[in-house]
């Protein structure tokens, strides 16, 4: 019942405080989902190619076309990628579908700085049009990024933005006729859930806004 004093009650507060991180991030990425799943692709200074795919990932802005990407650490040490986005200037945000779900696990894994995760998942590479970056040369729709802005998040790792300089689409991706909109039901994206567990895209309902 609306305005029920008693409502509050039924609920478990938890103060984030009183928590380990390792709660905090089983708490948050539970509740926060689906999550879109940023697979980015960066190359090292010595132009080895990197692909890894980050979760805490989201669009940002239109105009500019901004997105942004939250980089974790590895033992106190930034990973490959926030190294490469920081060193190179630019990434590639490759979006996952349905049929490339496996290999984008594939490519969550912790390999050497020098080890190409393009070969180990067996994924050709390709190179970017408006930036100096690789992608994912199938992946039917990626972001071409080029480095806007760093924000340092301490023992978290860091947040990236970047700005699109282009937006490749394979051709028979469908645009919705009389708009730049991408039919989400012909891309298939997959999205992040908790742990190990992803989400399809399922049924997809059209709700007219007020």
């Amino acid at each position: 019942m609306a305005g029920d004093p008693a409502g509050p009650l039924r609920h478990r507060v938890i103060h984030t405080d009183a928590v380990d991180g390792r709660e905090r991030y089983q708490l948050l990425t539970s509740l926060v989902v689906p999550r879109p799943i940023g697979w980015v692709s960066t190359r090292s200074a010595s132009g080895v190619p990197n692909v890894a795919p980050f979760s805490f990932f989201s669009a940002v802005a239109s105009s500019p076309m901004l997105v942004s990407l939250s980089i974790g650490t590895r033992g106190g040490v930034a990973k490959d990628s926030l190294r490469n986005i920081l060193d190179q200037g630019a990434f590639c945000v490759n979006v996952v579908t349905e049929a490339q779900l496996e290999a984008m696990n594939r490519t969550a894994a912790s390999l050497p700085p020098d080890d190409d995760e393009f070969a180990f998942a067996g994924l050709s590479v390709a190179e970017a049009e408006t930036v100096d970056a690789p992608y994912v040369a199938d992946c039917p729709a990626v972001l071409e990024c080029e480095f806007h802005k760093h924000v340092d998040l301490g023992d978290s790792g860091g947040l990236v933005l970047g700005e699109v300089k282009g937006v490749r689409l394979d051709p028979e991706l469908t645009i919705v006729e009389g708009s730049a909109f991408v039919d989400t039901q012909g891309l298939r994206p997959v999205g992040r859930l908790w742990g190990s567990a992803y989400t399809l895209l399922g049924e997809v309902r059209v709700l007219p806004r007020p």
